[in-house]
């Protein structure tokens, strides 16, 4: 999974980029929300039959990620991130579609993703088709213990 695409290459990740994820994390989330998850967290799913990772690099330096699972015929994007100085560059929506194009190698016939309700990353997965299906009220609860929901998308890949 080797991909050009303006200057970024994306390709099939494993257990020896968390690091590189793990910085990633820390730059693209606001400790605010708590969003990030941890190195074990990520080393757990990255253990599971049917989770991949894919990174985007420019250069010699990663700048984004994405981690996604597939169950039976149903796909969900768990994760995506992109360091700050990439974002509004396509790469985020690289990462989006090359889970997609995955998920569809994989057989999934529906992919699904949760977002905190205010993430901006909600612009990108409406331009990719994705349809909001579902809200959790007080899902997330941010570092100050603040409370946000969290919204479902879903879309089909037939």
């Amino acid at each position: 999974m080797s991909t050009i695409l303006n200057q970024s290459e994306l390709r099939e990740g494993g257990v020896h980029d968390l690091p590189h994820v793990a910085g990633i994390m820390r730059d693209a989330f606001d400790p605010r929300f708590g969003e990030a998850w941890t190195s074990a967290q990520c080393m757990g799913m990255l253990s599971l039959p049917g989770v991949w990772l894919v990174i985007a690099s420019l250069g010699e330096q990663d700048m984004g990620f994405a981690l996604a699972r597939i169950a039976a015929d149903e796909a969900e994007l768990l994760l995506l991130a992109t360091r700050p100085s990439a974002r509004r560059r396509g790469m985020g929506g690289a990462l989006l579609r090359a889970v997609i194009e995955e998920a569809r190698a994989r057989h999934a016939t529906r992919i699904h993703l949760e977002v905190r309700s205010g993430n901006d990353a909600v612009e990108l997965y409406r331009r990719e088709g994705f349809a909001k299906v579902g809200e959790r009220r007080d899902y997330y609860r941010g570092k100050a213990g603040q409370l946000f929901d969290a919204h479902t998308y879903a879309r089909d890949l037939n």
